[in-house]
Order: structure tokens, then sequence, then C-alpha cells
């Protein structure tokens, strides 16, 4: 049995885009400055900054410090000749705790031989040992959410990259090395080469009129 032949509709025409769904399809679509009002109805993720941070100086940060120290900060005080808690309390005159994470650990340990020297040093007992609860190695990341977590540490690293997204942490000092010692930013009790031996003598010295004139009138 043959098909039937389909009879032919007439007055029947084809939708045309019109003007108006061209502009509706440009302001809906192609409009890049468009607001998302679903966007706007969403909650905003706040950061709750800690009542203690002032001034972008965190004032709860006291005397012993606490360092986090980085794998390449370990290796460039080894190349600088700079012993870490020396030269930190040389550069904080208070006492100082090196902190080492497990990630910086196991990077030590799986850059082999050649860095044997830095991985002894970490060892050291006298330096605190923090355990990682997160998975993988990646050192930066593990001191970046740390720090974010709790603002008791300083931050002890000579990486440009690590350095740059800790200052966006508010609070936070950041310890590296220049001249061949330890150095310090954000960080207002902290100053470079006897800064208070020099704060100390101006003090002498604003005080040496009231001292001419209390031995004149001595006279």
């Amino acid at each position: 049995m043959g098909k039937a032949k389909k009879a032919p509709k007439f007055a029947v025409m084809k939708k045309l885009v019109t003007s108006k769904a061209i502009k509706q399809h440009k302001e809906e679509i192609l409009n890049p400055n468009k607001k998302d009002l679903h966007k706007e109805k969403l909650p905003r993720n706040t950061i709750c900054f800690v009542c203690s941070i002032f001034f972008k100086h965190n004032t709860a940060l006291g005397p012993p410090y606490r360092v986090l120290v980085d794998t390449n900060f370990i290796n460039f005080s080894i190349q600088n000749k700079l012993d870490l808690e020396k030269g930190m309390m040389d550069c904080l005159y208070a006492k100082c705790t090196p902190c080492i994470t497990d990630c910086v650990m196991a990077e030590l340990e799986k850059l082999g031989q050649k860095y044997r020297v830095a991985l002894r040093i970490a060892k050291d007992p006298r330096f605190e040992r923090l355990p990682c609860t997160h998975k993988g190695t990646y050192a930066d990341d593990c001191i970046v959410d740390r720090v974010t977590q709790h603002k008791c540490y300083i931050v002890a690293t000579c990486d440009r990259d690590l350095k740059r997204r800790i200052r966006k942490v508010p609070g936070v000092p950041i310890m590296y090395i220049t001249k061949h010692q330890y150095s310090i930013e954000r960080l207002p009790e902290a100053t470079i080469g006897g800064g208070f031996y020099l704060s100390f003598q101006l003090l002498c010295f604003m005080q040496l009129p009231e001292f001419e004139t209390s031995e004149m009138r001595r006279a």
C-alpha cells in the first residue's frame, strides 16, 4: 500500500525575527554590563578581623615570637652563614621559637642529598614541629592557611610569591634576608641595624638641654 501524499499547507508563514526580539536578545545576552540579580541575592562571605589588629599591625604578637620557617629561608640562611635562632633574636631583640611544619620537612627530604645540611638543621630539637592534617606536601598553601586561621605567627620566607600572598593577610609580619642579616616588615617593635640604640641616643640628646640648665642653676 502506497503512502498518501501530504497536501501542501496554504497561508502558513515562517516566523520572522522582529526588531524587538533582536533588541531584547542584545540586552539579555550580549550586554556585559548587565547586573545579575541572582548573584546579588547570594550572601557575601565577609572576613571577620580580629580586634587586636589595629593600623595594619597585630598588637597581640609578643615575645616569645613563634616564627614559621619556609624551605628556601633555611637554604638562604645556610648560604649567608646565619644561625636561625641567633639571627632571629638579633632582629627582634626577643626570644624566638622557629616552627617547622611537616610540609617543609617533606620538601627538604624530597630535595635529596644536596640539601642534607638544611634537613639536619630543620631536625634541631630546639625548633618546634607543627603537624599537618591536609593532603599533599605543598608548603606555601599550608603556611598561608595556618596564618589565616591563627594570627600568632611571623612567617620567615624569601619567596616572592609567598610574600605577595601573605601581605594580603592582615596582621602577619614577614621575615626575610637582606644584606646578610634578617629583617622584618609589618612589625613596629622590630627595627633593622640597632634601631633601639639610635632611638635611645636621640632620647638622650633631647634631654641634654634640661640637664645643662639644671647644672647651670646649681652653679
